[in-house]
């Protein structure tokens, strides 16, 4: 199916064909029948993709400071990787979308059913249930198209809470202020327009409302003087996009004494304090399309707000929008300035920066429909030799994945052969950068005859399923950690491989990394136990981040700390004997979750250890410290870049220019093992038993 995206790196925006996404439980797959271009959002997306790295940082300096943080850390070569990593990202755009349910996830959307949504401009689109509703019989598509831009709109209206007779100033006549125009009319508002476009304050006054046409120089602030009839304004809606602070000025200067602002758009906020004060305003900035927006057990998950409480949803202003286009309160047809098919869609983005332009619609009922519901892309005809083994696919293309993964499988000789995601875009944009033969969204792809290896670097609930699947068709498989989050899926892999016989390897690189292997030589001269002290500052991340869910990605003890569990087994040499943990004590305002732990850990020769795990500390510190003392002597690495060592005769210290915490010599290790047939570069049983340990530990912080 045709998609567009952009480069976020030089804002070049591109057509591409890419495999029609798999849909999951709760979401709804559309068949796109037109969707709307967000001249204001796309616009500024466009821009920042086209500016230079200087522009780029001016216009994020809390990026920047993250940035100067990382590089303290993790040094400059690993921080600058990062960050064109994450600018290479491909972004899909658009949302404002209308189309038709091919399959509905068991949401209750009939099958053909006419939809609204805010997919991207695809052909086919996977979107939560709670992001979509039903088009009236009465609306039709080119309207349809317009609702979720209009939602923004009308949650704006609903923060402002206009009543009938009060008049009100719309600041920016875009397509978001002119259907803001419509929606307080249709409350029974005075409405007062101001933009510099001359052809949009006429618009807006075809919707009944007064203007300020500030090409004429107007000035708004006596014009609203009037309007007002002297009292000032009752409440002023911003909907413009500028950097300027001076329509937040103007609106506080134009406003009657405890009057009303709400913040729709972009703009600078400096906010005078005497223009404030002396009037007791308000000032609020609207969320998007209401609540529930970017709230995961909302959007993600499906759970509703119950109506009693929270009577207007993102998903009801949907319906709330299509109700005033059925009914004629709304009129979005003069809004429509330029159509385009989605095969000449580029076109489309060149009219962003045209004044005139308002409403571009993307046409997509006469596209090919070949390209529809096909799962599978090629993306090269250079077929590489599929006869010799290291023939691998990957399922999973998120930031470690294209990050790390790929680029190590290929510097370790792998021929990639099918990359699998479950939207498609990743799949293709990092197959075709790195010479994979094939993208798709089906996972049957990567099992196929062709492939002897699979790498498993999906969410971590899935690793256990996919691990199985792959196992069982004979293959070797490589799973970025965890390998499972409850003994259960843990006992099925096991199984599994030893009905299989092939390799399984989980991605515990810190064994890898070059400064882990010196250590290692030093302590395999000593005989007595050792103790280790770990200290992990992982820092904090939000409690509603998909790897903090107990189902989803396990926890982070599951999810992270698992890395050193199995580097102190590693390190230890010796079976895990007992272990104990505890966390930091909650108080009646902070639940405090299992990422402020102390894992202590005793082995069968004698050896000890404690892995503190803390989310609670400063960026300035390392992240990682590893710390052993064994035989009057005591090792001590900081970061995966500098070790130091303290009474160990003929060595005291080892440091790298750059992090190396030995992903590419894991990967490396693992496609020799393959290649050769040789022996799994972690012992199965060591595999299996920190997978354990890991779980064991998990579940008696929660229980605790």
């Amino acid at each position: 199916m045709k998609q567009i995206i952009q480069n976020l790196k030089n804002g070049e925006t591109t057509l591409v064909d890419v495999p029609s996404p798999q849909n999951i439980d709760g979401h709804i797959l559309i068949k796109t029948n037109k969707s709307l271009v967000s001249v204001g959002t796309e616009r500024m997306l466009v821009n920042f993709g086209k500016a230079g790295w200087v522009e780029k940082a001016r216009s994020q300096p809390d990026k920047v400071k993250m940035v100067l943080d990382k590089i303290k850390t993790d040094g400059f070569p690993a921080t600058f990787d990062a960050v064109k990593s994450k600018l290479d990202q491909p972004l899909t755009l658009g949302y404002c979308n209308v189309g038709t349910v091919l399959e509905n996830g068991g949401t209750g959307f009939e099958v053909g059913t006419r939809v609204v949504s805010n997919g991207n401009h695809a052909e086919i689109v996977r979107v939560p249930k709670n992001l979509c509703a039903k088009v009236p019989d009465s609306v039709d598509d080119d309207s349809a198209a317009f609702t979720v831009l209009a939602a923004i709109a009308l949650q704006g209206v609903r923060l402002v809470k206009p009543t009938l007779g009060e008049c009100v100033v719309v600041t920016g006549l875009g397509l978001v202020g002119l259907i803001t125009v419509q929606l307080l009319r249709a409350n029974g508002c005075r409405v007062l327009g101001i933009d510099f476009d001359s052809n949009k304050c006429r618009l807006a006054r075809e919707f009944g409302a007064q203007t300020v046409d500030l090409s004429e120089d107007d000035d708004p602030v006596m014009v609203a003087e009037g309007f007002s009839r002297g009292r000032g304004v009752d409440a002023v809606i911003i909907t413009a996009s500028t950097k300027s602070s001076e329509p937040l000025s103007q609106a506080a200067t134009m406003s009657r004494k405890r009057g009303r602002i709400v913040l729709v758009g972009v703009i600078g906020q400096e906010i005078s304090r005497a223009d404030f004060y002396e009037k007791e305003l308000s000032f609020q900035v609207s969320c998007s399309y209401g609540p529930g927006r970017y709230d995961m057990d909302y959007e993600d998950k499906g759970n509703d707000y119950p109506v009693g409480f929270v009577r207007w949803t993102e998903q009801r202003n949907f319906e709330a929008i299509l109700d005033l286009m059925a009914s004629g309160c709304i009129d979005v047809k003069p809004l429509i300035s330029h159509r385009f098919k989605i095969d000449s869609a580029l076109s489309a983005y060149n009219e962003l920066n045209n004044n005139s332009s308002l409403g571009i619609l993307i046409d997509y009922t006469n596209s090919q429909k070949k390209s529809l519901n096909k799962n599978i892309v090629k993306l090269t005809e250079n077929h590489q030799n599929q006869t010799q083994k290291g023939n691998v696919a990957f399922i999973g293309g998120g930031n470690y994945a294209s990050r790390i993964l790929i680029p190590a499988f290929k510097k370790a000789g792998a021929n990639c052969t099918a990359i699998v995601t479950s939207g498609g875009i990743s799949a293709v944009h990092h197959g075709k950068r790195n010479g994979f033969l094939f993208a798709s969204t089906d996972i049957e792809q990567a099992l196929g005859d062709s492939v002897d290896t699979v790498v498993i670097a999906t969410q971590h609930n899935l690793h256990a399923q996919q691990a199985v699947l792959a196992l069982e068709k004979g293959k070797h498989v490589f799973v970025e950690k965890p390998l499972a989050l409850n003994h259960e899926d843990i006992n099925a892999i096991e199984a599994a491989q030893k009905s299989s016989k092939t390799m399984l390897m989980v991605g515990y690189n810190r064994r890898f990394a070059p400064h882990i292997r010196k250590i290692k030589s030093l302590l395999d001269k000593k005989v007595m136990p050792k103790t280790f002290i770990m200290t992990m500052n992982a820092g904090e991340i939000p409690q509603d981040h998909w790897t903090q869910n107990a189902e989803i990605g396990g926890g982070r003890i599951i999810g992270e700390a698992c890395h050193y569990i199995d580097l102190m087994r590693y390190l230890s040499g010796s079976k895990i004997k007992s272990f104990n943990v505890v966390k930091m004590g909650e108080s009646d305002f902070i639940k405090i979750t299992e990422d402020k732990t102390i894992i202590s850990l005793t082995f069968e020769d004698g050896s000890i250890g404690s892995i503190h795990y803390f989310a609670n500390g400063g960026k300035s510190f390392p992240k990682e410290r590893v710390e052993i003392f064994c035989e009057n002597a005591v090792l001590q690495l900081d970061n995966f870049r500098k070790l130091r060592g303290f009474g160990w005769k003929g060595f005291s210290r080892m440091n790298l220019w750059s992090q190396d915490k030995g992903q590419r010599n894991c990967v490396d290790t693992f496609m020799k093992s393959v290649r050769d047939g040789g022996k799994n570069p972690i012992a199965q049983n060591e595999i299996f038993e920190v997978a354990r340990v890991s779980v064991d530990i998990a579940e008696m912080l929660r229980n605790n």
